[in-house]
């Protein structure tokens, strides 16, 4: 295959899945964004988590509803639960790497919040801590996810799991559907 067949392909079949994910989950992207506009106008914080690739995009995330996505607006509280380097190298030092989530949902989350966790699998340990600690404290969870959802599928109050096992073309349809997420809330409240 030559380097433009591959450009090709690989661009089409990211095509394919979006246009799936688009007939066949619309509706549930928009009772996702339903749950994010429901904390936000209550007066939650959104924290994403999530590792690697899912950890930029946890990062890219909170960013767009902290400082702006496509028009300028009251900033809206959401938190990367990926960032912070000491507390996530001291707590993998101390406590094992498998709380780094749910340490600091323990300590920040609160009912009326809402936790949103990405993952390609569903079966990162650290991703399964993090909702058993936000489902023990009566915080709302939801998650992106691939490969059939794993472990973390039935752990939390929503997801969305797209219908992909390629951990490229998953991580790429999550970000796209919170793009989509974020546009919705903007349109949606007040701001």
């Amino acid at each position: 295959m030559t380097p433009a067949e591959r450009a090709r392909a690989g661009l089409t079949g990211l095509a394919a899945l979006a246009a799936q994910v688009s007939e066949r989950h619309a509706d549930d992207i928009a009772r996702l964004a339903g749950r994010y506009i429901e904390t936000l106008e209550g007066g939650g914080t959104v924290f994403f988590a999530g590792n690697g690739g899912s950890a930029a995009d946890a990062q890219h995330m909170a960013t767009e509803y902290v400082v702006r996505y496509s028009r300028t607006r009251r900033a809206l509280p959401a938190i990367a639960l990926t960032t912070d380097t000491s507390l996530l190298t001291a707590c993998g030092n101390d406590l094992g790497f498998d709380e780094i989530f749910a340490r600091q949902i323990e300590a920040l989350a609160r009912p009326g919040d809402l936790v949103v966790l990405h993952s390609t699998s569903g079966e990162s340990p650290n991703v399964v801590r993090g909702a058993q600690a936000a489902r023990a404290k009566g915080v709302h969870v939801v998650a992106l996810l691939g490969k059939g959802g794993g472990e973390v599928r039935g752990l939390v109050d929503d997801c969305l799991v797209i219908p992909a096992d390629e951990t490229s073309h998953i991580q790429e349809l999550q970000l796209a559907v919170e793009h989509v997420i974020c546009d919705i809330v903007e349109a949606t409240l007040k701001l």
